[in-house]
Order: structure tokens, then C-alpha cells, then sequence
């Protein structure tokens, strides 16, 4: 049977740095960048690009087909939810950004499921990012519906309130950032786990083999991370405009 360090490394089909980063040395400052989120990152931007020129090319109101349809399920089902979550005036504009924080994440999971690839949010880097987003969006829509009276929530009812709302708010990104890395990067170590308890030939071409056995819950997982992340965002957004926050 395989440690957990050996079935990675016969995982990295691809050879990347062992120490899992590249160094850039700026004066006295050493920045450093994984260069498999980096490029898996791009890697899922191109593809979410690609699906999206597939799905808005020829365009057709009365026989919609291919992408089309599935972009239209998708941008659907999350204008739905944006909906029922605040004043449909107010969750217009916002509609764009949580399709594509779905279309993204859902993509960023299920690229991880590609024998040799790994999921961009296995990288609490990326999760983090997407989580600040998120939480300079519930500001910016507070404010433009609220102005500064958006604050007044840090003090209401009560003024002593105000260590425990803080601390609400800063929660936010720090759940959305580890629920999303946490089941994927999960997910990816029960792989390495899985060939590790295989042993034998099952690494051969990235551990196409447990890749495959963990297909279909990985699918499903990778579905409601997202499903979760937007929804989460939708919500958040939606108690920032609130007319009762």
C-alpha cells in the first residue's frame, strides 16, 4: 500500500515543482505562485469562454439547442433564485455575476475529474478570491441601495452588538472560502487515498482508474459546491439590500 506523498507524486503526471510553488524574488520581498492553480485557472477560463461564445453563437428564440439550452436552464434557474431573494429591481445587475460565479466554480470543480488535471478550488488561494468577492459585492450593493445608512445594521438594535455582527460579517468569506476548498481539495485526497489503497498499476496516466470509480459522487459534489457558493452569495447579497436588514 502507497503513503499519501507517494500516490501524489505518482499522481503529478504533469511534473510539477515539488514544493508546489515558483519563487519571484522583488528586492527583499519573495512572492511566490503555484503554477498548477495558475494554469488550471486559465485552463477553466478558456473553457468557460469557449462554452460561452457556444452557447450565444446563432442564437435561436424558437428552436434552441446544444449550449444554448443549458445556459438558458442555468441562467434560469439562478435568475430564479436571485428573485426570491431580494426585489427583482435590485437583483438585476447582480444576475450576470452569480451565473458566472456558477458557470465558473461548476467548471473549476469537474476539471479536477480529468485524469492528470486538478480542480483550480482545491486551492484555498482560489476559493479565497472568489469569497472576497463575494463580500466586497455584499458592501457595494448595500451601499448603493442604502448608502451609509447601510452601517446602521452595527448598531441595531443594540450598540454592544457591534463585536458580534463584526464578526458575522468576516465569517462570511472565511465559510465560503473553506466550505468550496474543503469538499473539492477532499475529494481530491480520497483519490490519492484511493490509489494508495489500490496500489499496483491504478496511477497509470494520473490515476485514470480511481478517477473513474469516484466519478459520479465527485459530479455530484462538484454540482452542489457550486449550487451552494452562489446560493450563499445570492443570500448574503440579498440581507445587504433588504429593506430590514
Amino acid at each position: 500500500m502507497l503513503s499519501l506523498h507517494e500516490a501524489e507524486q505518482q499522481l503529478n503526471f504533469w511534473g510539477w515543482p515539488a514544493n508546489g510553488s515558483w519563487e519571484l524574488i522583488v528586492g527583499n520581498t519573495v512572492l511566490q505562485f503555484n503554477p498548477k492553480t495558475l494554469i488550471m485557472t486559465w485552463i477553466t477560463m478558456v473553457l468557460v469562454a469557449l462554452f460561452a461564445v457556444c452557447a450565444t453563437r446563432s442564437m435561436s428564440l424558437n428552436r434552441p439547442k446544444g449550449a444554448q439550452n443549458i445556459f438558458e436552464a442555468i441562467f434560469e434557474f439562478i435568475r430564479g433564485l436571485v428573485n426570491d431573494n431580494m426585489d427583482p429591481k435590485k437583483g438585476y445587475s447582480l444576475i450576470s455575476i452569480v451565473v458566472t460565479y456558477f458557470i465558473f466554480i461548476l467548471f473549476a470543480n469537474l476539471i479536477g475529474l480529468v485524469p492528470t488535471l486538478t480542480s483550480p478550488t482545491a486551492d484555498y488561494n482560489t476559493t479565497l478570491g472568489l469569497a472576497l468577492c463575494t463580500f466586497i459585492i455584499i458592501y457595494v450593493y448595500g451601499i448603493r441601495y442604502k448608502g451609509l445608512s447601510y452601517f446602521k445594521h452595527y448598531i441595531q438594535p443594540f450598540v454592544f452588538f457591534l463585536p458580534i455582527v463584526i464578526i458575522e460579517d468576516f465569517a462570511k468569506p472565511i465559510t465560503l472560502t473553506f466550505r468550496l476548498y474543503g469538499n473539492i481539495y477532499g475529494g481530491e485526497v480520497l483519490i490519492a487515498v484511493l490509489l494508495g489503497l489500490l496500489g499496483g498499476w491504478t496511477h497509470v496516466l494520473g490515476g485514470f482508474v480511481a478517477s473513474v470509480i469516484w466519478l459520479a459522487f465527485s459530479i455530484f459534489v462538484g454540482f452542489i459546491q457550486a449550487f451552494i457558493f452562489t446560493m450563499l452569495s445570492i443570500a448574503y447579497v440579498g440581507q445587504a439590500v433588504a429593506d430590514h436588514h
